[in-house]
């Protein structure tokens, strides 16, 4: 550890030295054409800079369109492998420790759980262009961002004429997975345009393991669930966007994107106890659809530099599920047959007006929203019996919010002071069988949020922040038919009674040169909703859903630096020059969370333990031009959470790749989770029953990325984007 610190010291010196030499701005003068053409020999040009990891006392900005070790696979891969992002044994990714909400071209996903995964999953890497991690959001963001947001920005370029590239991701493994795509995108005068189709098939399989204790029995009664499900999901996307220029000052943006799938899951399962040998097999046919239109109005009102942004967003998803199976238990036959009919309405508007105060450093920037969601989902099960069981669920979320932030530069100290209103309405029904269960909740609430930075010199500094926020319990959280997956010894489904959570956010940090972050935050979190197995009392049932827990504090230091092997290898000026070609340079980038849990006003029947993530990613440039890049996260045992990890969660993932053709032609080869190492073991305790978790996907897959790009390579200035004012978060400097 010492020694990589060490090292990135040595990398902040040789930056300070090779920033040392101040810029000369050159005015051409017909006059002295001589003697500025002298001038000019004397500056030194090593070409644009390029970067691929952006880092600001606010947000860490990370490109993936260039990355290929992010860029030719999925949303969800990509997400999983940025700084700071760790997933825990449920699935569920935080950010430097802290709860996550996910946006896409700045829209609040309205999906959430399975949903929003599967929809990750299927929207492929190559149609981003950056991802935002925003550690602190301000009042501009929902206050229901909890404590941190990943704001997916997907690729808006536009090229004069008509342009096209062609990619295809080939994944195998004992399973074929290929995925192609087809891109066009051009501009004509005032409007400029680009349309994505492309089509995913993937095979794949997961195990799991679920050795159970029923406490509550004398003595205790003991379990074993295994679990093998083999699937296949097939999606096809349409994605389209325009950007009209109506004049000199305003845009109009219009964006359409289509999701559908046909999903299909067989399942073995089998339950194993004192005089039980339960075999259930299963099928599951899923038909889903994703409609999103967004219409955005983006104008500059003066010289001055005052915006105005109008949105208005909506996409409506449904689904249906439909599961058959049959068991033998005992020789007597078992069938469970369960429908369901789900549907999501989302609509949302909002705008954002900005001022800036240039003269006296001082901005103010105001906004507010109005969004609604109607959720409705019907299940319709069979179990042992000849009557059907009915659950009909039906929620519904309206939000209206106003927020004003301020922002002032007083010599080097930059203080923002925000607040966010919130007007939360809720209605959640759930009638199961004539039992109606009616929960409605109001939230009126102000969120404020406070930063400051201090600029050490201009191109250190160091900040600290604070901000209220709330996570509402999802959808997926409430919905008594979530999962719809059960037999005789397995029950699930969401809880309707869950309250939402409260997160107080506090963070200190030291930011450097764009590339090094030093801090650590504290969050203290309120009524904090997590997935759990629990029990009845003398009842050999397992039960998988959401439990609120009365206070869960997080303590987390992280850190991010680069190693600049070309530093020590190539030396300092041959350094100098691959900086602003991050291409041509090698480096090792390395990433450490300590995050320490503790959980109160609930017993665990294990000793809580900090964990400590690691994670690195370099690049290697060899010979004819082939750029190596590697990726290894590992989390050793520990406390994650409720959930206590059992072995170490690691992934090893390498690729190569090359270009041809003067760029024209990608090609690489990949492949993830070399060593078949990716799998989770992990301790859950709850009221009379503690379960042993074990879950084991088919991770380890090869690669094979083709890309063709046609038409026009050399991108032209996009006359047609109108930047507006957009509100800098958590002690972000003024520009």
């Amino acid at each position: 550890m010492k020694s990589l610190l060490f090292t990135a010291m040595l990398f902040l010196c040789s930056i300070v030295f090779a920033q040392e030499t101040p810029k000369k701005n050159v005015e051409v003068d017909s006059t002295q054409t001589k003697e500025k053409v002298n001038t000019l020999e004397e500056v030194q040009i090593y070409g644009n800079k390029k970067q691929y990891l952006k880092v600001e006392s606010d947000k860490t900005t990370v490109n993936v369109k260039d990355n290929p070790l992010l860029n030719s696979g999925s949303s969800l891969e990509a997400v999983k492998r940025l700084p700071g992002v760790i997933t825990s044994p449920t699935g569920s990714i935080t950010l430097n420790a802290k709860n996550v909400a996910i946006y896409i071209d700045g829209f609040p996903s309205s999906l959430s759980g399975t949903d929003l995964q599967n929809y990750l999953l299927t929207l492929p890497a190559n149609a981003i262009e950056k991802v935002e991690l925003i550690y602190n959001p301000g009042a501009s963001f929902e206050a229901n961002a909890s404590g941190s947001v990943i704001n997916i920005v997907t690729s808006t370029k536009r090229k004069k004429g008509i342009n096209a590239s062609f990619n295809i991701n080939y994944n195998f493994n004992k399973y074929q997975k290929p995925s192609p795509q087809f891109l066009l995108n051009g501009k004509t005068k005032n409007l400029s345009w680009q349309t994505m189709i492309g089509y995913n098939y993937i095979d794949g399989e997961n195990k799991t393991e679920n050795d159970q204790v029923f406490t509550s029995f004398k003595p205790a009664e003991n379990l074993l669930q295994k679990n093998f499900v083999l699937t296949t999901n097939r999606n096809f996307y349409f994605r389209t966007g325009t950007n009209y220029k109506l004049n000199e000052k305003s845009n109009l943006l219009f964006n359409y994107n289509l999701n559908t799938a046909n999903d299909r899951a067989t399942s073995t399962s089998s339950t194993i106890g004192t005089g039980i040998n339960f075999t259930n097999n299963g099928l599951t046919k899923n038909k889903n659809n994703n409609h999103e239109i967004s219409l955005q109005y983006k104008t500059k009102l003066d010289s001055i530099g005052r915006t105005l942004d109008i949105t208005a967003f909506s996409n409506f998803f449904d689904k249906n599920p439909i599961t058959t199976s049959n068991g033998l238990n005992n020789s007597l036959p078992t069938v469970f047959n369960g429908d369901l009919d789900f549907d999501l309405k989302n609509y949302y508007l909002k705008y954002d007006f900005a001022i800036p105060f240039d003269k006296i450093n001082f901005s103010l920037n105001t906004g507010g929203k109005f969004n609604t969601i109607k959720v409705n989902n019907s299940g319709i099960y069979n179990l042992n019996s000849a009557s059907n069981s009915n659950i009909d669920f039906d929620y519904t979320e309206t939000n209206l919010a106003f927020y004003a932030e301020a922002r002032k530069k007083f010599k080097k100290f930059n203080f923002t002071a925000g607040i966010r209103f919130e007007d939360f309405n809720v209605d959640r029904n759930a009638v199961e069988n004539s039992n109606k269960t009616e929960v409605n909740f109001k939230n009126t609430n102000f969120f404020p949020n406070v930063s400051a930075l201090y600029e050490i010199n201009p191109n250190v500094n160091v900040s600290a922040s604070y901000s209220k926020k709330i996570q509402q319990a999802d959808y997926n959280t409430l919905d008594p038919n979530n999962f719809a997956n059960f037999d005789q010894y397995n029950t699930s489904g969401g809880n309707p009674f869950l309250d939402p959570t409260f997160f107080d956010n506090f963070e200190l940090k030291l930011t450097a040169f764009q590339f090094v972050q030093l801090g650590g935050n504290y969050t203290i979190a309120n009524d904090v909703n997590r997935f759990i197995f629990n029990a009845d009392p003398r009842e050999l049932v397992s039960k998988q859903t959401f439990q609120q827990f009365d206070e869960i504090n997080t303590l987390s230091f992280f850190a991010s630096f680069p190693v600049p092997l070309d530093f020590f290898l190539k030396g300092k000026e041959e350094f100098k020059k691959r900086m602003n070609d991050m291409d041509k340079m090698n480096y090792i980038f390395f990433n450490l969370n300590y995050v320490d849990f503790t959980t109160k006003g609930y017993q665990f029947e294990f000793k809580e333990k900090p964990v400590i993530n690691y994670s690195a990613q370099a690049q290697f440039i060899l010979p004819w031009e082939i750029k190596n890049t590697i990726s290894f996260f590992l989390t050793p045992k520990g406390t994650y959470e409720i959930y206590q990890i059992t072995k170490p969660i690691q992934q090893f993932d390498i690729s190569f790749n090359r270009d041809f053709l003067d760029k024209n032609l990608k090609i690489g080869l990949h492949c993830f989770d070399l060593f078949n190492s990716n799998e989770i073991n992990a301790l859950v305790s709850s009221t009379n029953l503690q379960t042993k978790f074990y879950q084991k996907q088919d991770t380890r897959t090869f690669r094979i990325s083709l890309t063709y790009n046609f038409g026009n390579l050399k991108l032209e200035k996009e006359n047609t984007n109108i930047d507006t004012q957009t509100v800098k978060q958590g002690g972000g400097m003024l520009k």
